[in-house]
């Protein structure tokens, strides 16, 4: 255990360069190998509705932290421990609401790219920033972060 694991997790903001790495890269292979996905209407509306819960989800998290006066950026201290609103449900709702984000694009305009760096994403986000969080988190907040994370799921699912 270094000494910035218990000042800050990470010392760069994964989740975010990755979420907008996966976009460009989604983008960009979009246009010179397309992925297609079927651009029935129903499947263009399911693609929709994911990406607005992703979305939702997202902003819940958000203003939850903001309630809770604690930190958002991933590369940051936490400040608190946040355990109710979306946060009830998943310990990281906002990487899980951005994987949605991109799934429901990549659905809604057709382009596969976008749900298979929706996927690669979440496993780089959970190798190079959750782990990284979670040792945080179970520095600074001890037995707290040890019953939370006992009954809430890392993502969604156990």
């Amino acid at each position: 255990m270094t000494v910035s694991e218990t000042s800050r997790p990470n010392r760069l903001p994964w989740p975010p360069m990755l979420l907008t790495l996966a976009a460009l890269a989604s983008i960009g292979l979009g246009v010179v190998a397309p992925l297609t996905v079927p651009r029935a209407q129903a499947v263009v509306l399911i693609g929709y509705a994911i990406a607005g819960l992703g979305l939702a989800v997202d902003l819940w998290a958000i203003l939850t932290m903001r309630r809770a006066r604690t930190n958002i950026l991933p590369h940051r201290a936490a400040d608190r421990l946040v355990t109710w609103g979306p946060f009830r449900f998943s310990r990281n709702p906002i990487y899980l609401a951005n994987a949605w984000l991109l799934i429901g694009i990549g659905t809604a305009f057709g382009n596969g790219w976008f749900i298979v760096f929706a996927l690669l994403s979440a496993v780089a986000v959970d190798r190079l920033a959750i782990r990284r969080e979670e040792r945080h988190l179970a520095i600074k907040f001890g037995n707290d972060w040890i019953e939370y994370s006992s009954k809430t799921p890392r993502w969604l699912i156990r």
